[in-house]
């Protein structure tokens, strides 16, 4: 008699044990755990100072000091350069964007390198974020903070990553370029992109994440489901303080 089907589990793209940071003398992790599955969006949440985006720096190799265990599709990159870590299709997006601003749109779009030939096109990219094709020839100097978070996502799908690391990407940012970028998160899911997501927007955050993490003084200190983070909203939203 044939076994009956059993509900395949996501493999786990990125896999961090007892991760510890420091900048300078300042201790800042302090022995975070998380998994994130391929295939889905994971948020971070906490307030500010909590050591949300340490940890994804921390994951690209950018913090001077790190100690534990970060693993990409099962391969320790807790010694590698940033360099090495990017060419195994990880790309961050920081908070501050890091627009060039003497370049425009078009420049800032394919400066990056490519890793691979999946990275999208020029093309693609303006199709995901109809504002930019208006705006292809201003500088970066020239774009509002909307338009200048939906040109920081455009130039990492360039680079063929499959694994996106996105700081706050709704932060200042209008309600219609959220819903904009929620709906951009989505797409990107729905195409196969595994997403780490900084954000403290928590009902921007329940919209599209399939778990979550609540960092608090370097720590991870709860995790949530869809249906966990639900019943625990009104809780969360009292302590990010939000």
């Amino acid at each position: 008699m044939a076994e009956p089907a059993r509900d395949s589990q996501p493999a786990t793209m990125l896999s961090i044990r007892n991760l510890n940071a420091w900048y300078g003398e300042s201790h800042v992790l302090h022995g975070i755990d998380l998994e994130v599955p391929e295939g889905q969006v994971v948020t971070l949440l906490g307030r500010n100072g909590a050591g949300k985006s340490t940890t994804l720096k921390s994951i690209m190799g950018l913090v001077p000091r790190r100690e534990g265990n970060i693993r990409l599709q099962g391969a320790e990159t807790i010694a590698q350069p940033p360099f090495q870590i990017a060419r195994q299709g990880i790309a961050f997006c920081p908070e501050d964007r890091g627009i060039y601003a003497t370049l425009d749109v078009r420049e800032n779009i394919e400066l990056p390198r490519r890793i691979n030939a999946n990275g999208l096109t020029t093309e693609q990219i303006l199709d995901l974020f109809p504002n930019l094709r208006e705006r292809l020839h201003s500088p970066g100097s020239k774009l509002s903070g909307g338009e200048q978070q939906m040109l920081a996502i455009g130039r990492i799908l360039r680079t063929g990553a499959r694994f996106l690391l996105l700081d706050e990407p709704t932060e200042g940012l209008a309600p219609a370029i959220v819903e904009q970028i929620g709906n951009t998160i989505r797409h990107l899911k729905e195409q196969g992109y595994t997403i780490l997501l900084v954000e403290q927007n928590l009902r921007f955050a329940m919209s599209l994440a399939d778990h979550h993490y609540l960092v608090d003084h370097g720590q991870v200190v709860a995790s949530y489901d869809r249906q966990s983070i639900e019943q625990n909203a009104d809780a969360l939203l009292a302590q990010l303080g939000v």
